[in-house]
């Protein structure tokens, strides 16, 4: 069987037996990995520490019938100390690999991975709040999925926007006509937050108050999980926007 190289970030680990870890990956030209790192939990062990979630490393590994072997691994990245710190940060970064991890193998894409590569650095240097940094992440991730949100036009007639609700259901943003009763009102301010988040515009993203970007990290969470099929258990845990430390 041959081997390989790639960039990875390592999105979660699992147990296996008394010494051995099967590690999840987010590679850069190989998709989604999973693949055994042995020995990794003994004291002794060259690249344990590379294998930890949030890390980004250069590996190499053995191509296995069901499950592939790590050799070697290099560290790229070392964003797992500065993130696992702060609880914003930490649960933040949880929220962002759990979501990776819940895309299908065809969207696993090289611009996938340096999103979050880019992510988890932006986490781990404290450039902005934790909860922006995600939300901003989130939306990301699902325009490259394709699952992009409407956020002028009406995302189910195309009406000219700008519109005020919300839906997820229905791709984003939607006009009067087409929203249904109960939707969720979308403010001019909680409209342009998304937009900049969206652009990565952080200047206006820095300056929104924390009433607003609490609004649209609700909208965010709710387009997130609509569109990845399953709830992001991390989401719970993910402090609200003022309750952030930079």
């Amino acid at each position: 069987m041959p081997t390989y190289r790639d960039e990875v970030v390592v999105l979660r680990t699992h147990k296996l037996g008394e010494a051995d870890r099967i590690v999840t990956l987010l590679s850069r030209r190989h998709g989604k990995l999973r693949a055994v790192a042995k020995g990794v939990r003994r004291t002794s062990s060259r690249f344990g520490a590379r294998l930890e979630p949030f890390m980004v490393a250069d590996v190499q590994l053995y191509q296995g019938r069901s499950l592939d072997i790590v050799q070697q691994a290099e560290s790229i990245g070392s964003y797992g100390a500065d993130i696992a710190v702060h609880y914003d940060r930490y649960t933040s970064a949880h929220a962002m690999v759990e979501a990776a991890d819940r895309l299908n193998e065809a969207e696993a894409t090289p611009q996938q991975y340096l999103l979050l590569v880019g992510g988890l650095r932006a986490l781990s240097k404290g450039e902005h709040a934790s909860r922006s940094i995600l939300d901003s992440y989130l939306l990301r991730a699902m325009a490259l999925s394709g699952w992009a949100p409407s956020l002028v036009e009406c995302a189910r007639c195309g009406a000219a926007g700008p519109h005020d609700a919300f839906v997820a259901q229905l791709g984003g943003t939607v006009c009067r006509d087409c929203a249904p009763t109960g939707s969720a009102r979308l403010d001019a301010q909680t409209a342009g937050l998304l937009r900049s988040l969206m652009a990565g515009e952080w200047d206006d993203v820095d300056a929104a108050t924390a009433g607003t970007g609490a609004a649209a990290s609700g909208l965010i969470a709710a387009y997130a999980q609509w569109h990845l099929e399953r709830g992001i258990r991390s989401l719970a845990h993910v402090s609200a926007p003022q309750g952030e430390n930079r």
